[in-house]
């Protein structure tokens, strides 16, 4: 996180603490993944279906030498599914700390851009009570003329979800 100064509205300086997010397009909504959590971004290629995975895991991709769980965010978050285009792709995050981290693949509609967003301006993620768990949100960011959901990735997935994921 890089902390920076810039003018606030009485002209005094304020800091303001910016982070980078990589946004894509998912169910005509944007939403973002930190940007130091992102490994790569690639199009959308064939994957190897897993037997009895839970629907929204596609199947697995052999990454140079690693295997990845490849994930379908719109059935993931319960959206219809689509057929995959020419603009869909795959954006490979890491999960988890230290050893325990891991990567694995988002199916996304598209890749739209890297954003920077002040903290400061982070408005809560709204609360559904027991209903819906929205803990994966951050919060909800302003970029331009869109609302953009940031999203927590270790929290993408329970311990428990991850942990049954295939491996290398």
């Amino acid at each position: 996180m890089e902390a920076v100064r810039r003018k606030g509205k009485d002209d005094g300086l304020e800091e303001a603490n910016i982070e980078q997010y990589l946004t894509f397009g998912l169910g005509g909504e944007e939403y973002g993944v930190d940007i130091l959590r992102v490994q790569e971004v690639k199009g959308w290629t064939a994957v190897t279906k897993i037997p009895r995975a839970p629907e929204w895991v596609v199947g697995v991709l052999n990454l140079r030498g690693e295997i990845v769980p490849i994930i379908d965010m719109r059935l993931r978050f319960a959206l219809d599914s689509v057929e995959y285009g020419r603009l869909t792709v795959i954006i490979v995050i890491n999960v988890g700390k230290g050893d325990d981290a891991r990567p694995i693949g988002m199916v996304v509609d598209q890749v739209s851009d890297v954003v920077d967003v002040d903290n400061n301006a982070i408005k809560p993620a709204p609360k559904f009570g027991t209903a819906l768990d929205s803990s994966f949100l951050i919060g909800l960011a302003e970029v331009g003329e869109k609302m953009v959901m940031l999203l927590e990735a270790d929290k993408l997935l329970s311990e428990s979800e991850l942990n049954d994921l295939p491996t290398s």
